[in-house]
């Protein structure tokens, strides 16, 4: 078989061709895996927030048991209706 410059020439394109693949196909992955690890840890930071958030109403709770009045009526009401929203809104996804 004779090697002439039109067949390292194909040689080349198909050489070349398949590295663009390969990159494609390496950077989907790079790009899905990086997306789970990021919903990894929204689901971590959401936990964390429910957290704090109900312990913040179970210290508001207590204020407002003691006799604390105005601002902790508030915001004891507004955290109230934050989570109740939040626990009844429906995903999406």
């Amino acid at each position: 078989m004779y090697i002439d410059i039109e067949t390292i020439n194909s040689l080349a394109k198909l050489v070349g061709s398949l590295a663009v693949l390969g990159g494609v196909v390496v950077a989907a992955y790079k790009y899905i895996e990086r997306d789970k690890k990021q919903s990894e840890l929204i689901k971590d930071i959401q936990q964390e927030q429910t957290m704090l958030c109900y312990g913040i109403r179970a210290c508001l709770q207590g204020l407002v048991e003691q006799g604390c009045d105005g601002p902790v009526h508030d915001a004891l009401d507004k955290l109230d209706k934050h989570l109740n929203q939040k626990a009844h809104k429906v995903d999406a996804a």
